[in-house]
C-alpha cells in the first residue's frame, strides 16, 4: 500500500493505492476515503483529457472506467503512484510526501 499526500490551495489531498484500488480523500471532507466513482468529476476537465466523451451522456462513468483501466495497466503500486503523481501535477496538485507500507513518509522532490 502506498499513500501520497498532495497540497492543493489550502487543502491536503491524500491518494491511497492498494493493489488496483485507488482511494482519494481530502482534509476538507474529514479525510474520508472515496474511490474514483465517489468523486465529482469536472466535465470540462474530463473533456480535455478525453475529447471523445464530449457528446457522451454517460461521460462520468466512462471516465471512471478509463481511469481504472489505466491503473490496472501498470504492474506495480510504485508505477501507479508515479503515474498519479505526474498526472495530478498537471492540474496544480503539489506532491509532498509518499509513504509505503506504513513506513515513515518521505518527501517528494
Amino acid at each position: 500500500m502506498i499513500t501520497i499526500l498532495f497540497g492543493f490551495a489550502n487543502d491536503k489531498i491524500m491518494v491511497t493505492i492498494n493493489g488496483n484500488q485507488v482511494y482519494f480523500s481530502s482534509t476538507a471532507f474529514g479525510a474520508v476515503k472515496a474511490p474514483i466513482e465517489g468523486l465529482r468529476l469536472n466535465y470540462s476537465g474530463v473533456c480535455n483529457e478525453f475529447p471523445d466523451l464530449r457528446e457522451n451522456e454517460d461521460w462520468e462513468n466512462e471516465a471512471c472506467k478509463r481511469f481504472k483501466n489505466k491503473i490496472e495497466s501498470y504492474n506495480t503500486e510504485e508505477e501507479k503512484a508515479d503515474y498519479i503523481i505526474e498526472d495530478l501535477k498537471k492540474f496544480g496538485y503539489i506532491p509532498e510526501q509518499k509513504q509505503k507500507e506504513g513506513f515513515r513518509p518521505r518527501k517528494i522532490k
